[in-house]
Order: C-alpha cells, then structure tokens, then sequence
C-alpha cells in the first residue's frame, strides 16, 4: 500500500464539496471508533484470558479450609 502523508490528503480535500467533506468526516470518524472499539475488544479479551489463565493457580489458594472459613460470615 502507498504511503500517503497528511498533507496530500489535505490537498485533496481542498477540493471536495461540502457534502463530499460530510461523507468523508463520517467516515473517518467510523474509521476512529471502529479503532478504538478493537483496542478495548482487545483488552478485554487479554483479561479473560488472563483470568482463565490464573484460575487453577489461585484455586489452589481459595479452596482450602481456612478460606471457607474466613468466609463463611460473610
């Protein structure tokens, strides 16, 4: 793909009507979000598989004797 520098996109800008420039925000602004969106889908994901991972670990922990009682009042 062809690198294309902010001041080219600009230049060509510059020339579009006003509907054209609407269509071209809108769409740039779905390009942000759908970003974004992926960024945090990608972040959740990173933490259930995280949790997932440390799940047999920390049960370890958590069912012993001593925890359910720790717990038992709560």
């Amino acid at each position: 793909m062809q690198s294309i520098t902010i001041p080219q996109i600009n230049e060509r800008l510059k020339g579009l009507s006003s509907d054209k420039l609407a269509v071209v925000f809108d769409f740039i602004s779905y390009l942000a979000e759908k970003e974004l969106s992926d960024v945090l889908l990608n972040s959740a994901t990173k933490a259930i598989e995280c949790t997932y991972a440390s799940e047999q670990v920390l049960a370890r922990d958590w069912n012993r004797p001593e925890e359910d009682e720790a717990w038992a009042t709560l």
